[in-house]
């Protein structure tokens, strides 16, 4: 399994990522299968650079706050109004049992048939597996305050190399310090988890996000082989909560960055970032720049 960070800063997009949005690819020895977790403000755009939006499987939205869901609403669009038509099915989104409502509310349609037409929305049933392809996820409640909050634990089980092997990645969501996390992240390869709040700085708040020692005291309870630190907004230190996690987990540890893809088990940087959709320079434009004489940079210029 691997897992590519298309937007890692918390609470809305920062000037060097969106809001979160991770895509995890495992292939079941027929083809490659793609899901996503979450799909917050701005990541969208950025997906793009990796997949084209006709090959997702399934979007895990975590809990309903904007930085985790709103590009639905954008993704929605891309379904609804492709002028060469969709030519896929519904794509399956599961989350929330008010996932639907929210995004038909946040794009002004009626809330039937909303986006129901471009999703088939399905609601989360905690620690109850969910199956796509190579893929299980489990949902685990956690503690947010909204009125569902989920960490999501994914199972890959992959041929490779000749060998059957099972990868776990978990994903905190958005949450404070609770069982439900170290339940969900209990021996698992990666804990991609959030460390939204400094120790000191947001003592006073609780309920709402962990803070780098909360994160590490969570990763070591759940005995798990490497932490990455995400969701970290821009006006927290990306050094201050790698340092408080350092103190309390002995692992490997790193911060999330947009566009970066790792192997789950082996925690390997395996390609390089995309910085621009324009990598994929689409044939036909190719094309098109060839005989008119152009060249892309001169495009891309303006």
């Amino acid at each position: 399994m691997k897992l590519t960070i298309i937007g890692s800063t918390g609470s809305f997009p920062g000037p060097g990522s969106p809001a979160s949005c991770y895509l995890l690819t495992a292939h079941d020895g027929t083809r490659p299968w793609r899901i996503l977790m979450d799909l917050g403000s701005g990541s969208l755009g950025v997906l793009q650079r990796y997949m084209d939006l006709k090959d997702i499987d399934a979007i895990f939205i975590s809990h309903l706050h904007p930085d985790h869901c709103m590009d639905l609403c954008g993704l929605h669009v891309a379904v609804h109004w492709d002028p060469a038509g969709w030519g896929r099915d519904r794509i399956l989104v599961w989350g929330p049992a008010a996932t639907g409502d929210r995004m038909a509310d946040a794009y002004g349609l009626p809330r039937d048939p909303g986006m129901h037409e471009d999703f088939d929305f399905r609601a989360f049933t905690p620690r109850e597996t969910v199956k796509v392809g190579p893929f299980k996820v489990t949902p685990y409640p956690v503690r947010h305050p909204v009125d569902e909050a989920y960490a999501l634990r994914v199972e890959a089980t992959e041929k490779l190399y000749g060998e059957v092997a099972t990868s776990v990645l978990t994903y905190s969501g958005d949450t404070d310090s609770c069982d439900g996390l170290v339940e969900a992240a209990h021996e698992a390869d990666l804990f991609l988890c959030e460390a939204a709040f400094q120790e000191g700085r947001d003592d006073a708040i609780d309920g709402v996000h962990l803070t780098g020692k909360r994160a590490g005291e969570a990763a070591r309870a759940a005995d798990v082989e490497r932490l990455l630190l995400t969701h970290i907004p821009v006006w927290t230190d990306e050094a201050t909560v790698l340092e408080e996690a350092r103190g309390e987990y002995d692992g490997e540890l790193a911060v999330a960055v947009s566009g970066v893809t790792y192997g789950v088990r082996t925690g390997n940087r395996l390609e390089a970032p995309k910085t621009s959709s324009m990598s994929r320079i689409p044939v036909s434009l190719a094309e098109a720049l060839r005989k008119a004489g152009g060249q892309r940079d001169q495009v891309l210029g303006g």
